[in-house]
């Protein structure tokens, strides 16, 4: 049986749609994906993210745990900051790609929802002495993301929003209620999260969109989040990254700071750096209303004779309108302007590669 976060009564009463997401029953969609999309990019829109894995690391030795199994450097790391890192195996692919947040005496993890209990089981089997890890249940997450979230949360919350930088985050007060607020966001626009008890999230989220009713906040769900995503070039765990590839394929290579000593796939990432990559991710644009899903194959030709790439997302993008895509690609075609065909049900498809990301915040 599928998974439910608190909010499930929440959303069945605002009409979502609801799917089946690595084993949660989460919204795709309320008022419509298209909708939602624009109303992050131009308002505000909410997501619940309670089905994400949030775990603590703590200990004597929480920092070396941290170095040994995420390529970042967490020691450069301030506290009250986060940083985007990747967790590798001993052949340089990606076991998940987390977030790592600096408490003053222990680190938060974010991890896929779909991979938490795989990364504690990783975890748990590279575990040091005198480091502890625990899954944090009693806290859930909410995202509002858009150039209207700021407005819409400060007069409830004691945290100087202006003053939190981009990957800072503050612990304080919201609606009365306990609150870690960061400011990373998935939507590659501004936006916060809410680390939240468990017991206030269902009253949080209906004070805020009732707050945000003014200011043009919709609740929105995963299809939303999926085209944000894609238009920022934001990888996903499934799609973009998998046991198999690197996050220097990626494009994640500021992430891994070989520099710092050693970590689980540093040897393999270094041999990779240097025998060079065999495919890199890039952007590719439809000139047609097709969707190009994952699998399908990139051709140098019309022919569909000469593969040169393979898609891993794609959507048609609301505030393109047009239908994009990320692929991994043979790196020598990775210049924007080049054309090439993606086969779509055996159709050839004219595409164009583009730089990454699509959308970029003004």
């Amino acid at each position: 049986m599928p998974k439910r976060t608190p909010l499930y009564e929440e959303h069945l009463k605002l009409g979502a749609k609801m799917i089946d997401f690595g084993g949660w029953e989460m919204p795709v969609s309320y008022s419509g994906i298209i909708e939602e999309h624009l109303a992050v990019r131009n308002a505000a829109g909410l997501f619940d993210v309670c089905h994400m894995g949030i775990a603590e690391v703590f200990g004597p030795k929480a920092l070396d745990f941290i170095q040994k199994l995420a390529t970042n450097d967490a020691s450069s790391l301030p506290v009250l900051r986060s940083q985007y890192s990747v967790l590798c195996n001993p052949l340089g692919g990606t076991v998940d790609d987390v977030l790592v947040y600096r408490l003053p005496e222990s680190f938060l993890l974010v991890l896929n929802a779909s991979n938490a209990q795989k990364d504690l089981d990783w975890f748990e089997k590279n575990r040091l002495a005198e480091a502890g890890v625990k899954r944090r249940e009693d806290l859930c997450m909410l995202s509002i993301q858009g150039p209207s979230s700021q407005l819409i949360l400060s007069p409830f919350c004691d945290i100087t929003l202006g003053l939190l930088s981009r990957n800072g985050f503050a612990q304080g007060r919201i609606f009365e209620k306990n609150c870690l607020l960061s400011r990373t966001g998935y939507t590659g626009g501004d936006g916060f999260e809410l680390f939240l008890d468990t017991k206030d999230v269902v009253g949080v989220w209906r004070l805020l969109l009732d707050a945000g009713k003014g200011h043009g906040l919709l609740p929105c769900g995963l299809g939303a989040r999926d085209s944000l995503r894609i238009e920022a070039a934001l990888p996903l765990y499934g799609h973009e990254y998998n046991e198999d590839i690197s996050p220097l394929e990626a494009g994640y290579g500021w992430a891994v700071k070989f520099e710092k000593g050693d970590f689980i796939g540093k040897a393999a990432l270094l041999k990779l750096k240097a025998s060079g990559l065999q495919r890199k991710l890039a952007g590719i644009e439809l000139s047609e209303r097709a969707i190009p899903r994952q699998g399908c194959k990139v051709f140098a030709d019309g022919g569909l004779k000469n593969v040169v790439g393979e898609v891993t997302s794609g959507t048609f993008s609301p505030l393109l309108s047009r239908s994009i895509g990320l692929a991994y690609i043979d790196p020598v075609r990775i210049v924007p302007g080049t054309k090439v065909f993606v086969d779509i049900r055996g159709k050839g498809f004219e595409a164009e590669i583009k730089g990454i990301p699509f959308y970029k915040r003004s």
